[in-house]
């Protein structure tokens, strides 16, 4: 039997998993709270925290997994992209506890992890993952791609963001509207509430399949202006509907470019991963694309849309079948290389 330890903390969530022969048998995770009061993930105080976290949830995962660290046959861990020092405590730990153990490392690219999410198999539960090829767009707080996936380590971003991210443009439009981080639960139960045709907000006009969500943000913020001008109270009074519209904007905007590209590649299967694929009004928009153009859409738990070592694990569990190891000198990295 093949144990794996997977370790992700590219942000401000530190989460083990432990997986036996690339079945899930646990999966924990520490939030950190104290990010809230500042409206948005400070990066010192992210690292700090996971040094608090990473010893008690690790041992936790593998207190629930009934595994033996000696048992352990790799370690995964996020190598990036993320917050440097955020990582740095997931890679060193990792890199520490292998060479303990005298096992292999793998190093996992964190928005890889969020793709292969979807072939997470748990015990007891359907498993029914999307075949290769298919198109997958992510979208989370840093990034807004859309993938053409041909295998667990062949992926081809056909479009990305130029600029703000979907989960970035909805965390700082409520934060405009003084609602409180992270913005995208707030948004999303706001927007059940509300008419998303009440307002209308500026949409790009971006070639190809590449994003962009800053001329929404400014038209927002620029909208915003102008209706506090006359009710101060505007945004207590129509905050429901200012939600449902602007979810229903940025939706749009993202499965216009997704109807693109699966018109344009034929691929017809198609996924979603990241966190604002947790947001309701994309889920719908996914099932209502799926009963129109027959396609065959995949949509993550909603425990496996946030930062998971469960994912890192899957990711881990590919590359360790084709013993692709990585070094312990091998750098954390923040960016995409």
């Amino acid at each position: 039997m093949v144990f794996v330890l997977a370790i992700e903390s590219s942000c401000d969530d530190t989460s083990a998993a432990v997986l036996r022969d690339g079945v899930l048998l646990s999966n924990v995770t520490a939030s950190q709270a104290v990010h809230e009061q500042y409206g948005g993930v400070v990066p010192e105080l992210a690292s700090r925290a996971h040094e608090q976290n990473i010893v008690p949830v690790v041992d936790q995962a593998l207190k629930r997994a009934g595994v033996e660290k000696e048992q352990l046959s790799a370690i995964a861990f996020t190598r990036g992209p993320g917050l440097m020092g955020s990582l740095l405590v997931g890679v060193n730990f990792a890199k520490g506890l292998a060479l303990s153990l005298g096992i292999p490392l793998i190093d996992v690219n964190h928005l890889q992890g969020h793709v292969l999410a979807h072939f997470i198999r748990e015990e007891g539960e359907p498993y029914s993952p999307p075949p290769f090829p298919f198109l997958c767009l992510l979208v989370s707080g840093g990034n807004s791609q859309i993938i053409r996936v041909n295998a667990y380590n062949d992926m081809q971003i056909l479009g990305q963001t130029i600029d703000d991210a979907a989960g970035e443009a909805i965390d700082k439009c409520s934060k405009v509207m003084g609602l409180g981080y992270p913005g995208g639960p707030i948004i999303d139960r706001l927007a059940r509430q509300g008419n998303p045709d009440a307002y209308q907000f500026a949409k790009p006009n971006i070639p190809g399949y590449d994003y962009s969500f800053s001329g929404l943000k400014t038209s927002f913020l620029y909208s915003l202006r102008d209706w506090l001008k006359d009710d101060p109270d505007f945004i207590e009074h129509h905050k429901e509907d200012l939600a449902a519209s602007l979810e229903k904007t940025i939706v749009d905007i993202l499965m216009k470019k997704l109807r693109m590209a699966v018109k344009e590649t034929g691929i017809t299967h198609v996924a979603v991963a990241g966190g604002v694929s947790a947001n309701n009004g994309l889920r719908n928009a996914f099932h209502d694309h799926a009963k129109r153009y027959g396609w065959t859409v995949y949509i993550p738990k909603f425990s496996y849309t946030t930062d998971n070592a469960a994912m890192i694990g899957i990711a881990g569990h590919f590359k360790y079948q084709d013993h692709e190891y990585c070094d312990i000198n091998s750098p954390a990295f923040a960016r995409m290389q």
